[in-house]
């Protein structure tokens, strides 16, 4: 009984320690500037939506909305599908040119991001992708590689390999033993693995800081270091923001969590 009280107060206290940082940026959205350093914890008095209507004032962040929208879908597409076939080759193949093939792209988690910066900014400049949408796309895509087959191939793992193997002899190919067994059956899987993905790259600030200089090309979370300025920062205007940029990856959540949860179990399990 104790250890299960234990671990009540525990999870309590987890709870309180994600929902204040959640309920002082919600707050401080409907507050004014004067009312926030005034009373920055404080409920809201009075209660205001300027922050909101300010910002869609001229449809700017809808821009910026919509420019993150093609970047993630975009990223997320490209980045599930080529994952899905990598990880499905290298475990169809098996043996040792699996295993190689697979410590290859494990290569790539090992190396920080960061590390990179310098030799992306040079590539994507020769090339012609420097502030353009679908190079920031395609740099994403590279990045993430590593980590969606690492994910996808655990996943591919609990894949019956008696259901194949009789989609084989019944005259089955390769592609469509992909496309109609594998990914039905990994459906779970390539939803939780979207999931990450979709935060991963909704959220990202060094990629598009990297490569993108145009005001009219800004991602959501490159657009609200804008609200800071070099003496003082619209905390209330920056918050707004966040609630804005949260809110479709709460949404997707709320609609994903069964398949995302699933998909985690599955390769949990098989391991």
């Amino acid at each position: 009984m104790g250890m299960k009280w234990f671990g009540r107060v525990v999870l309590l206290l987890y709870a309180v320690i994600i929902a204040a940082p959640l309920y002082f940026v919600f707050i401080s959205s409907f507050k004014s500037t004067q009312h926030f350093f005034a009373s920055p914890l404080g409920w809201p008095k009075p209660f205001t939506v300027s922050n909101f209507t300010s910002m869609f004032k001229g449809q700017t962040i809808i821009k910026y909305f919509w420019n993150s929208v093609e970047v993630t879908l975009g990223t997320v597409l490209i980045e599930l599908l080529l994952g899905s076939l990598v990880a499905y080759a290298i475990f169809r193949l098996g043996g040792r040119l699996a295993a190689i093939l697979f410590a290859l792209f494990l290569a790539g988690l090992i190396v920080p991001s960061q590390v990179n910066m310098l030799p992306i900014y040079s590539l994507t400049h020769k090339l012609g992708w420097s502030d353009k949408l679908y190079g920031l796309i395609l740099v994403s895509v590279a990045m993430l590689m590593p980590l969606t087959v690492f994910m996808l191939k655990g996943f591919m793992q609990v894949l019956s390999k008696e259901i194949l193997e009789a989609g084989s002899i019944d005259g089955a190919g390769e592609w469509t033993l992909y496309s109609r067994f594998a990914l039905p059956l990994s459906a779970p899987s390539l939803a939780a693995t979207a999931t990450f993905l979709f935060v991963m790259v909704w959220n990202d600030l060094l990629i598009p800081m990297l490569l993108i200089n145009s005001k009219s090309k800004l991602t959501l979370p490159l657009a609200m270091l804008q609200f800071r300025g070099e003496y003082v920062t619209d905390y209330p205007m920056l918050l707004t923001g966040v609630v804005i940029t949260a809110a479709p990856m709460v949404v997707l959540f709320l609609f994903l969590q069964r398949y995302f949860v699933a998909g985690v179990m599955a390769g949990s399990l098989k391991g």
